[in-house]
C-alpha cells in the first residue's frame, strides 16, 4: 500500500480516537453534573416541577401569547439592539479621536476610556439613572441603553483602534495620494478591510452586551432577568426558572456568535474569491 493511503488511514484512526475520547469525556462531565444536581436537590427535599415552566414561555390555548419569559426577552433584545449599534458608534468615534492629531480629541477620548474603564458597570448605571437622567428627564429604559453603550463603547475603541492600524500604512498614503478625502478613506478603503479583521472580537463584545444587559434588572426594567425574578418570587420555582433564563441566554448567545460565524465567512469569500 502506498505510504500516502498508510498515512492517511492512520489519520483517521487517529481522529476517530480522539472523538470517541472527547464523547465519552463529555458523557462522564454531564453526568457527573447532573448526579450534582440530582443529589444536591434531594438533600434540600426541593420538588422539580418544570411541568409548570412552559406557560411562562408561551401558551396556545387562544393562539399564540407570549409569557413572561418571552416578553422578558423582547425587552432585553431592545435595549441590547439599540445599544449595540449606540456602542460601536462611540467606539468608532473614539478610536478615530485617539488617532487624531487634535490634543482636545485625544485627550477626551483617553479621559472617557480611563474613567469608564476603571469603574464597575453597575456603578456607572446607577450614576446615569440616578444622577443624569433626572437632569434631562430621561426614562429608565434609556438609562439603560446610554450605560451600556458607554460600557461596552470604551472597549470597542480598542478593538477598533487595533482594527485601523493594523492596515498598512501604504495603503493610507495611496489614498491621500489619490486625492481621497479622510471620510472617503476610511470609508471605502480602511474601515472595509480593518472591521473584517476585527470581526471576531466585535462578536465577543457582542455578546458581553447580552450578558451585560442582566444588570438593568437592578433599575426596575422588565428584561429577561427581572421576568425571571418576579416569577420566582411569586412561585418559587426556583431552580426551574433559572436554569431556564440561563438556558435562553445561552442560546441567543450561541445564535449570535454562528450568524456572525456565517458573516464572517461570506465576507472572506468576498475579498477573498
Amino acid at each position: 500500500m502506498p505510504e500516502g493511503v498508510c498515512s492517511l488511514a492512520r489519520n483517521n484512526t487517529h481522529r476517530g480516537h480522539d472523538f470517541l475520547v472527547d464523547t465519552c469525556m463529555y458523557l462522564a462531565v454531564m453526568a457527573g453534573f447532573v448526579w450534582l444536581l440530582a443529589s444536591g436537590s434531594e438533600r434540600l427535599g426541593y420538588n422539580w416541577q418544570w411541568y409548570q415552566v412552559p406557560q411562562y414561555i408561551c401558551t396556545w390555548d387562544n393562539g399564540f401569547t407570549p409569557g413572561l419569559l418571552l416578553k422578558g426577552l423582547w425587552v432585553t433584545f431592545k435595549i441590547t439592539g439599540v445599544s449595540l449599534v449606540l456602542a460601536f458608534a462611540i467606539g468608532l468615534g473614539t478610536a478615530l479621536c485617539r488617532m487624531s492629531r487634535s490634543f482636545m480629541a485625544h485627550a477626551i477620548a483617553r479621559a472617557y476610556m480611563e474613567l469608564i474603564r476603571n469603574s464597575p458597570l453597575l456603578i456607572q448605571l446607577f450614576f446615569i439613572y440616578f444622577v443624569i437622567a433626572p437632569i434631562f428627564d430621561m426614562g429608565a429604559f434609556w438609562s439603560a441603553v446610554w450605560a451600556l453603550s458607554l460600557f461596552e463603547g470604551a472597549y470597542a475603541s480598542e478593538i477598533f483602534r487595533a482594527g485601523i492600524t493594523s492596515i498598512h500604512t501604504g495603503q493610507f498614503e495611496a489614498g491621500r495620494s489619490l486625492g481621497m478625502s479622510p471620510y472617503t478613506l476610511y470609508r471605502h478603503i480602511i474601515l472595509p478591510q480593518a472591521i473584517r479583521r476585527i470581526l471576531p472580537p466585535l462578536t465577543s463584545q457582542a455578546v458581553s452586551l447580552v450578558k451585560d444587559s442582566a444588570l438593568v434588572a437592578t433599575i426596575s426594567i422588565y428584561d429577561l432577568t427581572m421576568q425571571g425574578m418576579t416569577i420566582v418570587s411569586e412561585t418559587f420555582l426556583t431552580f426551574e426558572i433559572w436554569f431556564t433564563v440561563a438556558a435562553i441566554y445561552l442560546a441567543v448567545t450561541l445564535i449570535l456568535s454562528r450568524i456572525v460565524a456565517v458573516l464572517e465567512q461570506r465576507m472572506n469569500g468576498m475579498y477573498n474569491p
